[in-house]
């Protein structure tokens, strides 16, 4: 996979050169370049922003700028290329992603701008994304970028207007380590164990339930019994369980929408 970030401020995207994204740009999963919007200003000043049309607070990101830019990316001008912080001495992985079938293939990259405004990312985006061969990253400042900049971008790309959450951000770019984190570490040979992200929060529509490891008893706190009894499917039956409570009394929307079967209704005292 490609990732492209066109930002004011390269330095933000450091973290992306680090642990699990770190290790699979060293492997060849993953390439990442990060491109100063800055270098597209062609004022003295290098100015990226102008005054609200119609007034109001704040500052609009110009289209002048940001056109040309994703122009550049999408013809596949290659920004600064990150390298991973720590050598992680593993061999390379290849064709990790050669499994993905499209029906119609659309081969334009997809261009993801965070916003407020935006769609609410979901599990279901990250799982989608991770089959995509070029992602490139908008990010956002001020009161946003010129709305004309995204209508012009969908004849380059699949354009994708995503929120991470109800509020806001100073700017677009820590909401790109969330999602490039949630959609890379879904790409085959990222994580060593594929169950590691099968059983993740939301994969079945529940929020994951509790975890414990050694020592048995801390604090006078102890492991529950049933996770030392060697039946799997009692384990795996518990595990379903405080899946199902926790949602319940966390997020209990989320149930609205997951495949409940009677046992599970009877978790939920609804049997």
């Amino acid at each position: 996979m490609r990732l492209d970030v066109v930002t004011i401020f390269p330095e933000y995207l450091d973290p992306l050169r680090h642990a699990l994204l770190g290790k699979a740009i060293e492997q060849g999963i993953l390439s990442v370049g990060v491109h100063d919007l800055r270098q597209w200003a062609t004022d003295v000043h290098k100015s990226v922003d102008d005054t609200p049309y119609g007034g109001g607070p704040g500052m609009v990101m110009k289209p002048e700028v940001w056109g040309p830019a994703l122009d550049a990316v999408a013809a596949g001008e290659a920004g600064v290329e990150l390298e991973s912080s720590l050598p992680h001495l593993e061999k390379p992985v290849e064709d990790v992603a050669s499994s993905y079938e499209a029906g119609e293939r659309d081969d334009r990259p997809l261009l993801i701008v965070p916003t407020p405004a935006g769609k609410p990312f979901t599990q279901a985006d990250a799982r989608a994304w991770s089959h995509e061969e070029h992602i490139v990253f908008a990010c956002g400042r001020y009161e946003g970028i010129d709305q004309r900049v995204i209508d012009d971008a969908a004849q380059r790309y699949r354009v994708r207007e995503v929120s991470i959450g109800d509020y806001v951000l100073i700017g677009g770019e820590v909401a790109v380590l969330v999602i490039a984190e949630a959609v890379v570490r879904l790409i085959p040979g990222v994580l060593g164990n594929r169950r590691s992200h099968e059983e993740d929060s939301f994969s079945d529509g529940l929020l994951e339930g509790p975890s414990y490891t050694k020592p048995r008893s801390w604090r006078g706190l102890e492991v529950p019994e049933v996770l030392f009894s060697g039946n799997h499917a009692k384990v795996d039956r518990w595990r379903r369980d405080q899946a199902l409570l926790r949602t319940q009394a966390v997020r209990p929307e989320l149930l609205d929408d997951a495949e409940l079967s009677d046992a599970d209704r009877k978790v939920l005292g609804e049997g």
